[in-house]
């Protein structure tokens, strides 16, 4: 009995030391990673943020394949001991997937950081922020669909479900590709807007007559946020499958134009001095087109087109306006012989002269 008590002793006590190894290596990976980024984040900042991200799943990673390693050294049963390390290649499979999500949110934040659009709202801004946002979801989904495949072929009854349904793999696609076929045509036409540049984060567009900036692109659906503050949301094949206006495809100039109804006698050359002195005051036009075209005459009043520039889409709205209502107060002021009249000519009836003048 003292020797069987002391073998069982001696084995525990080896599980011991096996236990206390691993987990003073990964006692040293964790100090070792922490000091070393610490010291580098003192010249950098790209360390201080994969530290703070990276930190928590990367000691449990570490912690999890110490303890695993431990297990083999457990003097246990053989039967449950392989439950228990069945259940720690869980953990790590669980664990690693989360840190290597953990990872490439670093970089693609690291990316998008460099093209925030309150710092530069280029073109090239844009699009590398709009292909980063569908990346990010897109990568995310894979590592988690892979991680949860990976976790249920750990299973012996799974494996042998999966073997048996590769038999029927074609006619399960069909099935499954008609039954998705709505997420599915959502999915690919995310990713077809983020690499096709027709809309990106920050474009201005106008859809189904509602004038707003794209917010976010999704891999199922667009956020639009729409001039008075409401958010407008789409599908992804809404703009794959629709028109619809982009102002900031080519630039971010616009021309825009006021149009006024106004009297024949309107004094033209008055007007296009008032619009010049309009704009020479105001910071919202971009000094580069400016005009007033007479574009139109029926109805008895001439259509007056005043045509103005301004260097993105939320000046030339303050523009339009502030043009519309100078031209109008200068109308009334100056010109009142311009505002539009209705003119109606009356002839007396020959008739009832005939009648006067024979009687």
């Amino acid at each position: 009995m003292l020797d069987v008590m002391e073998e069982n002793w001696q084995t525990w006590a080896g599980f011991g030391m096996v236990a206390g190894v691993a987990l003073a290596i990964a006692l040293a990976i964790m100090v070792t990673a922490t000091v070393a980024l610490t010291l580098l984040g003192r010249r950098k900042e790209w360390p201080q943020r994969l530290q703070r991200r990276a930190r928590w799943p990367f000691r449990i990673t570490v912690l999890i394949v110490a303890l695993a390693v431990s297990v083999a050294a457990m003097p246990i049963d053989p039967e449950l001991r392989g439950g228990i390390e069945h259940l720690f290649g869980i953990l790590i499979i669980a664990s690693a997937a989360w840190l290597v999500g953990e990872l490439f949110l670093f970089f693609v934040d690291s990316g998008t950081k460099r093209y925030r659009l309150v710092e530069s709202d280029t073109f090239s801004a844009r699009k590398i922020r709009t292909q980063l946002q569908i990346v990010r979801r897109l990568v995310i989904v894979v590592i988690v669909v892979i991680a949860i495949g990976a976790i249920l072929m750990t299973f012996d009854t799974v494996r042998a479900l999966g073997a048996s349904l590769l038999a029927s793999a074609g006619i399960a696609s069909i099935v499954a590709g008609l039954a998705a076929q709505s997420v599915l045509g959502n999915l690919f036409a995310g990713v077809q807007l983020a690499f096709s540049e027709a809309i990106r984060v920050g474009d201005v567009v106008v859809v189904q007559g509602e004038w707003g900036r794209i917010n976010q692109i999704t891999l199922s659906y667009v956020v639009l946020e729409v001039w008075d503050q409401r958010t407008l949301v789409l599908p992804c094949t809404y703009f794959t499958t629709n028109p619809f206006e982009n102002w900031t495809k080519l630039g971010r100039a616009l021309l825009g134009t006021v149009y006024f109804d106004l009297d024949w006698r309107v004094p033209l050359d008055g007007i296009r001095a008032e619009l010049d002195r309009v704009l020479a005051e105001t910071d919202l036009w971009d000094g580069v087109n400016s005009g007033v075209q007479v574009t139109d005459a029926v109805g008895g009043v001439l259509q007056v087109r005043i045509v103005v520039s301004a260097a993105d889409s939320g000046r030339m709205w303050d523009l339009r306006c502030l043009v519309r209502e100078r031209i109008v107060e200068w109308l009334r002021r100056e010109a009142p012989e311009a505002l539009p009249l209705r003119r109606v000519h009356m002839d007396a009836p020959v008739a009832a002269d005939a009648e006067a003048s024979a009687a």
